[in-house]
């Protein structure tokens, strides 16, 4: 026997309008940026004239939650897909304001020519235009009277036909009557289910993800504060990115700016470092696994919808607390001495450079150690080297690269477990054992990937150790890296090339040197047989050829720095992969070296 997943109704276009009016339909994206552009709405209302269909809406009802005094109360639906159009909908047809890309109220108007039968975005010129009727919803409201408009229509615009007119408006103000299809998904789906079949019945095939749905379940509880924290989450994320976005939104939105939430992320204000800009599902995750335990995001949804894990039944007190919870966990993600302090710590590390970060799950959980720790009032010291040594593991290991979820689940009950530095320490004795840094890392850095983790870590641990830039006296590769500096070929490409090499043979990692572009320029397509040995040269005359460097012991020293194998100077294009495969090894050696000392 089929199970029934869902409901599919059609229902007047008015009636879901009304139904959202008066919150029987909660839309989570009403209080985010709108991203159509207004042609692109005129295009729906010049559709719902035509009598095309546009598609269907999806909504999710919330679980009927038992309340505090035992009775039980039926769950709103939530809308999952479908918001754009709705929000078109209520600011064509109802007049409604939306919120553009800076958070600022804006009006979209469109305008209708009864006598060619044309939509446009609505402009001065269309408002002098008596030909025109400037805006439709003027014309929609449910008090208008018709003969009064196409009398006054027709007086304005002479030799037009009254029943013409008559007929062109009536056909408008009819687009409310038309249907719109709305399945409705049942309350005890789970969310990978709800997914699938969003995706399924999703024309489009748009993904919506976990934090997307535990959004929507924060924003549709305007009860325990779900619509503040929605906004508190969207501002933070939009302010780490803008700082200059605080004023305005301070102006334009004057009930959240007077709120705690508002108060508690004012310092970013001031704050230009983007080592760090976490999206929502950043925040969310953090937020939520630092602060219930749990690392599955179906789990937020389930604990915001009141879900009692052990008897299966939904709970108002459950979900009470989890709105608090949140909150708190929230609060300490946007705090600036959390906030600044972890973003130091990676500086610490060497990461000095957003570019250097490739993986941002593995920033959030280096987060919520951070957090764990500082909730458990370890010493400052021991919190920074636990953080440190976690990131670049990860990173390493590409620990949160697959599965993320999972992956956070089953560490932090570990930690919560076991206590932290018991589970560190065995996870590094089996992720990081010597095998791994004498023959699967060196083994993982054959690859043509610039982008690569492990050679961003392996810049991590030049800048850390204060590294000069290749044949640089005082350019240091923090310099170059901050400064978007050039990676360079030791080999040069167009001599590797030359000799038949394709892109992935000469743009290996292991080829790669932080140098100043004039020591490149200089090296031009040399061997390095040939530039070596005239380095050796320019220590013994002092005649500057490439960099600066002209003392032996230093040269050999900025050598060692960037892992170059010796006898450069007897090395031509055949000795090539003998190169990469050695300096692979010393380049893992260095990292291993720059990872105990974390």
């Amino acid at each position: 026997m089929t199970i029934q997943r869902y409901a599919v109704n059609q229902y007047p276009i008015q009636t879901l309008l009304t139904w959202i009016n008066s919150n029987e339909i909660a839309i989570p994206e009403i209080q985010r940026p709108f991203v159509w552009s207004a042609a692109k709405v005129r295009d729906l209302i010049d559709s719902l004239y035509a009598g095309y269909p546009i598609g269907y809406l999806i909504a999710w009802r919330n679980p009927a939650i038992k309340l505090k005094d035992g009775t039980s109360s039926e769950g709103k639906r939530i809308l999952i897909d479908g918001q754009q159009r709705v929000t078109a909908l209520m600011a064509a047809i109802l007049g409604k304001r939306v919120i553009d890309k800076n958070y600022r109220q804006v009006k979209i108007t469109i305008a209708f020519h009864p006598q060619q039968k044309k939509f446009e975005v609505s402009n001065p010129a269309i408002a002098k235009d008596k030909a025109w009727i400037a805006d439709i919803s003027a014309i929609l409201a449910p008090n208008v009277q018709m003969l009064e408009v196409v009398s006054d229509y027709c007086s304005k615009n002479e030799g037009t036909n009254q029943n013409t007119i008559f007929s062109a408006i009536e056909l408008l103000r009819g687009i409310v009557n038309n249907h719109i299809g709305l399945i409705e998904l049942n309350s005890d789906l789970d969310i990978e289910t709800v997914t699938e079949i969003f995706i399924r019945i999703n024309s489009q095939g748009a993904v919506l993800s976990q934090a997307d749905f535990a959004m929507s379940k924060i924003a549709a509880n305007e009860t325990y504060g779900g619509d503040k924290l929605r906004k508190c989450i969207d501002y933070f994320c939009h302010l780490a990115v803008a700082p200059e976005f605080y004023q305005p939104l301070a102006d334009h939105d004057t009930e959240f700016a007077s709120t705690d939430y508002f108060q508690k992320m004012a310092w970013l204000k001031n704050e230009n470092d983007d080592l760090y800009d976490p999206s929502y599902t950043d925040m969310l995750r953090v937020a939520f696994t630092s602060e219930f335990q749990r690392g599955r995001l179906e789990d937020l949804v389930a604990l915001l919808s009141g879900r009692n894990f052990q008897t299966r039944e939904y709970e108002e007190v459950i979900a009470e607390d989890s709105f608090k919870r949140l909150e708190l966990g929230l609060f300490t993600f946007m705090n600036e001495t959390n906030f600044k302090r972890f973003v130091m710590i990676l500086r610490s590390a060497g990461f000095v450079e957003s570019s250097m970060i490739r993986s941002q799950n593995a920033i959030n959980f280096a987060y919520i150690v951070y957090l764990v720790l500082r909730a458990d009032k370890m010493d400052a010291a021991a919190v920074e080297s636990h953080v440190r040594r976690w990131f670049v593991m990860s990173v390493l290991t590409g620990r949160y690269s697959a599965s993320p979820e999972s992956a956070f689940d089953y560490d932090i009950k570990r930690i919560k477990e076991f206590g932290f530095a018991r589970y560190q320490e065995d996870v590094e004795q089996a992720e990081l054992s010597p095998a791994f840094w004498e023959t699967g890392l060196p083994q993982q850095m054959n690859t043509s990937v610039a982008s690569s983790p492990y050679f961003k870590v392996f810049l991590a641990a030049q800048v850390k150790a204060n590294d000069r830039g290749f044949l640089s006296r005082d350019i240091t590769v923090h310099d170059l890296v901050v400064h978007r500096g050039d990676v360079h070929h030791l080999f040069p490409r167009n001599l590797l090339k030359a000799h038949g090499l394709t892109r992935g043979r000469y743009n290996q990692i292991a080829n790669y040197a932080m140098m100043q572009s004039e020591v490149n320029i200089a090296v031009k397509d040399r061997e390095p047989a040939i530039y070596f040995s005239e380095l050796a040269e320019q220590c013994r005359d002092g005649k500057i050829r490439y960099g600066a460097i002209t003392d032996p012991e230093e040269l050999k020293a900025n050598l060692a720095m960037h892992c170059i194998p010796e006898n450069m100077a007897g090395k031509t294009v055949a000795d090539y992969d003998d190169f990469l495969q050695e300096r692979r090894r010393l380049m893992a050696l260095k990292i291993r070296d720059y990872f105990e000392k974390l």
